[in-house]
């Protein structure tokens, strides 16, 4: 069944068929070819390079009721925090000081209000660290919103659109969120000009390979600049906690799945995935990931960002273990790019 990996490479698709057996097959040395293969087209895009990003979560109150989350407004039992500007521009300054050219601001879906404090923000690190790149991940806004935050500086916007079924998107989201309102903002901030990304989660109740291919479906016809995919874990204060956690190979799968479909794509190891394989987040970088965000939220708000149990589990997510993140990475084989790592600058490494 190898012939099937080859013709991923070499189409950079894949009828749906194969897909399901790509992703469901046991045969373990089918998954072997598939990560290697995906491996060998990431180091000819980038090289054995790996992206650093600074995450900075900068509010856990949100107006949504996602089924799945653990920061979702009637979780009562947690403590809601937002951090001021200048404690967004320490968090910056800190980065920048590890040698980090990429400042991802992610937080729940606030009011609107506290959402155009960001434009001020946003602004302000623009003007602090003009060189720097700046990645939103803020929900579902305004168009407006969207433009101001493009204008005031932000380079990129990651918006997962969580399942291409409409169907599945309705039970996994309260009464209110609109499938087709989540697509028409990717649309409108890739008019807007950013960089912008999609994904799921993977193994998220009620999901079926099925669903996982239209997801794949999706993400082939929208081509986004950024890919955002993680295992689902169950966060105990949610309707959906008792559910259990998605498999970390599946998603090891799709990291290879998505980079052999998009060798240009920047897709990130991500925290969830190393929560359940104990903080060996190089397992995401080896089926083709290409990026790790280590989280500079100061501590005593670190904890509160509880989207998911064991989320702050992970040796590699805080900024205290950079130098040993960067012995794991030498060890392997594997050098951390300085550069912001801008999606125009990947295509030109291939090119």
């Amino acid at each position: 069944m190898k012939h099937l990996v080859e013709a991923l490479r070499r189409n950079r698709s894949l009828d749906d068929d194969g897909l399901r057996t790509l992703l469901e097959s046991d045969d373990t040395a089918l998954a072997d070819a598939l990560h290697s293969s995906a491996r060998e087209v990431t180091d000819e895009v980038f090289g054995r390079q790996v992206w650093l990003r600074a995450l900075i979560e900068w509010s856990n109150v949100c107006r949504n009721d996602c089924l799945y989350c653990g920061i979702r407004r009637s979780n009562h039992a947690l403590v809601r925090y937002t951090l001021s500007r200048d404690e967004i521009l320490a968090c910056c300054d800190a980065a920048w000081n590890q040698g980090i050219r990429t400042f991802v601001l992610q937080g729940g879906e606030n009011p609107l209000a506290a959402a155009e404090l960001l434009v001020g923000i946003v602004g302000a690190i623009r003007v602090c660290w003009p060189h720097a790149a700046i990645t939103l991940s803020l929900g579902e806004l305004p168009a407006e919103t969207y433009a101001r935050l493009r204008q005031a500086g932000a380079d990129r916007y990651l918006l997962r659109h969580e399942a291409a079924d409409p169907q599945l998107y309705t039970r996994l989201h309260p009464a209110g969120m609109d499938w087709q309102n989540r697509i028409d903002c990717l649309h409108t901030l890739r008019r807007l000009g950013f960089q912008t990304g999609m994904g799921m989660m993977v193994g998220a109740p009620f999901q079926t390979t099925r669903h996982l291919i239209q997801d794949i479906r999706l993400i082939e016809t929208f081509r986004p600049e950024m890919i955002g995919l993680g295992p689902f874990v169950p966060q105990h204060d949610t309707p959906l906690g008792s559910y259990p956690a998605g498999r970390a190979e599946t998603t090891l799968r799709l990291y290879s799945i998505l980079r052999l479909m998009l060798p240009h794509a920047l897709i990130p190891s991500t925290t969830a995935l190393s929560s359940l394989l104990h903080g060996n987040r190089l397992a995401g970088i080896r089926a083709g990931a290409n990026v790790i965000m280590p989280d500079f939220t100061p501590a005593r708000e670190r904890a509160a960002y509880a989207l998911y149990d064991g989320k702050n589990a992970a040796w590699m997510e805080t900024t205290g273990n950079l130098s040993r993140l960067r012995q794991e990475l030498a060890e392997a084989g594997y050098s951390i790019n300085p550069s912001r790592g801008d999606y125009a600058e990947s295509v030109f490494l291939l090119s």
